[in-house]
């Protein structure tokens, strides 16, 4: 070939390699379902989807020529439901350590980031998003630490963690230090007791180093501001510099009334966008939550109360008196409570964790939403995402009924407007084993 030819070989193929976005575009159209935007009244009617965002919602919606179809017509619409932390794609089997990547080393990490040690290919995840969980927050977990880095909002679908990734550094995680008097000795199978002086003044100290973490992080951006030179670069000090002025969220673990006000009490004097994680007994001071407007990511609410006098629909009850209160809610597989074998393993189930609340007090409505658009609320990307309106991620379920009931089935699964297969590792041993 001539240089002439050469070149102008060269630039077709550039031209065919920058082809308008609008030319290669994706659409999907669900049609003629029951769509329950959440944010508005529920109708019969279309969702267009083009390159994975929302383009047309509504009873007159048109779905071009030629966009590929889910024909929901009897079936019910729903935003993509979310799992409000998990550690989905951190652990796989819980017995095999090499499967484990929840929790680092230390007690001070705030420059890790959960997102770099998602495994997309993890089983668990295709379990999850069947049952209509299309997207969550992953967030690290401590074992005796205190910070244990970011969590981040990821799709439940893709190849790498960059495909999957909606906010890869969406908060910051801290296990607030406890008061514990109590802790299950594993070694031993037993109860061991700590005298509460001495739980008191561990505490304390681990309080103490942990606002001093945060003073130094405030020094440190102050010299950076100033655009000092004097100073080496340090990661830790600049993870946790941008929580302060309440810019990024930070998630507090934490259960009882007395550990919930001392890190409402610490968030407030450091100037900390907090979000409170667990909540076990949030409900003894909801006025207070929702005077400030810490909304809460409740731990499993299907266990056993704490204490032996408690009520027994007391963690049932939890999540309906908090939205009564005027606290915002949502529920999550990994905030703490609970029996059986909880983190990941659990996702699945988090729409009937809802339910329970439902049958002890929670609107029906208010416990869709805590599954949909006030998590995303609360982490900040309701623009993104949390209900059926255009300009938003496509993230979307197509049901037979209800997805709070367990009867009910996901029949199809859109994930960033792509149709995704609801087949998983439970369905294909069913299917292996059920004509034995």
């Amino acid at each position: 070939m001539t240089l002439l030819e050469n070149t102008k070989a060269l630039l077709v193929l550039v031209c065919c390699l920058i082809v308008p976005a609008a030319v290669l575009a994706e659409t999907l159209a669900v049609t003629g379902g029951t769509v329950h935007p959440v944010s508005g009244d529920a109708y019969v009617g279309n969702v267009v989807i083009t390159d994975g965002v929302i383009e047309a919602a509504g009873p007159d919606a048109q779905a071009p020529a030629d966009a590929q179809i889910i024909d929901a017509s009897g079936l019910h619409v729903y935003p993509g439901m979310i799992d409000a932390m998990s550690q989905l794609g951190l652990i796989e089997v819980n017995a095999v350590p090499a499967t484990d990547d929840q929790a680092e080393m230390g007690l001070y990490n705030p420059h890790l980031e959960a997102a770099t040690a998602i495994h997309p290919s993890s089983e668990l995840i295709p379990v999850a998003r069947a049952n209509g969980i299309t997207h969550t927050v992953v967030a690290p977990q401590v074992d005796d630490g205190v910070i244990a880095g970011q969590a981040a909002m990821v799709n439940l679908d893709g190849w790498t963690i960059e495909e999957m990734a909606i906010d890869a550094s969406v908060a910051m995680v801290i296990k607030w230090p406890e008061i514990a008097t109590r802790r299950f000795d594993f070694a031993t199978f037993s109860v061991k007791e700590t005298p509460f002086k001495e739980a008191k003044e561990k505490a304390e100290e681990k309080q103490k180093e942990l606002r001093e973490w945060f003073e130094a992080a405030r020094h440190y951006q102050q010299a950076v501001d100033a655009g000092s030179t004097r100073f080496e670069a340090d990661l830790k000090l600049a993870a946790l510099a941008g929580c302060l002025e309440g810019e990024k969220p930070v998630i507090f673990a934490a259960d009882s009334k007395r550990d919930i006000e001392a890190a409402m009490e610490f968030a407030e004097s450091l100037g900390l966008r907090m979000i409170l994680a667990g909540g076990r007994d949030a409900w003894e001071v909801k006025e207070m939550l929702a005077e400030k407007g810490i909304p809460v990511v409740l731990g499993i609410v299907q266990s056993l109360p704490r204490e032996d006098d408690d009520p027994y629909d007391l963690p049932f009850s939890n999540p309906g008196q908090l939205a009564e209160a005027g606290v915002k809610i949502a529920f999550a597989s990994g905030a703490g409570g609970g029996f059986g074998p909880g983190g990941p393993h659990s996702s699945r189930t988090t729409p009937y964790e809802a339910a329970t609340a439902v049958a002890f007090g929670l609107s029906e409505d208010d416990a869709i939403k805590a599954l949909t658009l006030w998590p995303a609320e609360i982490f900040g990307v309701e623009d993104r995402l949390g209900s059926i309106e255009t300009g938003k991620i496509g993230n979307l379920i197509v049901t037979d009924g209800n997805p709070l009931e367990i009867t009910t089935q996901v029949i199809n699964l859109v994930i960033d407007g792509r149709e995704i297969s609801t087949d998983n590792m439970h369905r294909s041993l069913y299917e292996k084993y059920r004509g034995r």
